[in-house]
């Protein structure tokens, strides 16, 4: 209900389990917006990082397609893999990832994403 007061995305199908469940759904979803938005926190608990690592830097998505609906109560994880990386300025990488996002016990994912991090590295 936090997401939905944040972004004022109040639709049934994400708040009123009763109503949802009348969906093809079975029951309430969780916005795509917040499953894109665990990105950050899910990316970090498996992926890459090069030595002296200073900062990152979201520098925005090529692509995001959402895929299958994140049932209430299901966990997600995401896969990751480093596409593409280009030093831009010394010391500054622009790095593209292609994201995965996984649904337990589903097939097919959450989404899948191209997403562009600056990675600021010191020397």
């Amino acid at each position: 209900m936090q997401f939905a007061d944040a972004t004022n995305d109040h639709q049934f199908i994400h708040t009123d389990p009763e109503r949802a469940a009348q969906t093809p759904f079975g029951g309430p979803i969780a916005h795509g917006f917040l499953s894109l938005s665990l990105l950050i926190y899910l990316n970090a608990q498996n992926g890459v990082e090069p030595e002296n690592l200073e900062m990152v830097i979201n520098y925005g998505s090529d692509k995001v397609r959402y895929l299958t609906p994140v049932r209430v109560g299901k966990r997600i994880r995401s896969v990751q893999t480093v596409t593409d990386a280009a030093e831009k300025r010394p010391g500054q990488w622009l790095v593209k990832i292609h994201v995965s996002v996984e649904i337990e016990g589903e097939k097919t994912p959450a989404l899948i994403a191209e997403t562009l991090v600056m990675w600021i590295v010191g020397n």
